[in-house]
């Protein structure tokens, strides 16, 4: 059984590594008494349990990011996992068919700006 401190340190190396440690840094950064607990929260529970599982590959944890992200309208946490997915090793095509399934099944107008978001990123990543 993993305790929280293994847990934590597993969730940060992930969540560097998913997000890049200058993006991870800004948040330690940001942290205050308020939000502290929150952070190591989400570092030992998203990032220490859910993507350092076995059971899906990386890539499409990013996938799976993205459809649900974009389907909710989440779009700073969308841009950012655009970022993310890249990192993966995810494709700009295999970003795009993600959001052609998000137009179909969570409805056009999130899958339209989803793809608004996405080419802004990815347009900066070619630039």
């Amino acid at each position: 059984m993993t305790d929280d401190t293994t847990r934590h340190a597993e969730g940060m190396a992930v969540r560097r590594a998913v997000l890049g440690d200058a993006h991870v840094d800004r948040a330690v950064a940001a942290t205050t008494e308020f939000t502290a607990g929150f952070q190591d929260f989400i570092t030992r529970y998203a990032w220490g349990e859910l993507w350092t599982g076995d059971g899906v590959p990386r890539p499409t944890r990013s996938c799976l990011t993205l459809a649900i992200l974009a389907a909710t309208g989440c779009e700073e946490e969308f841009a950012m996992h655009v970022r993310a997915a890249r990192r993966n090793g995810v494709s700009p095509e295999e970003i795009r068919e993600v959001l052609m399934h998000v137009a179909i099944y969570a409805g056009v107008p999130k899958a339209n700006r989803a793809f608004a978001l996405a080419r802004d990123v990815l347009a900066a990543e070619d630039g």
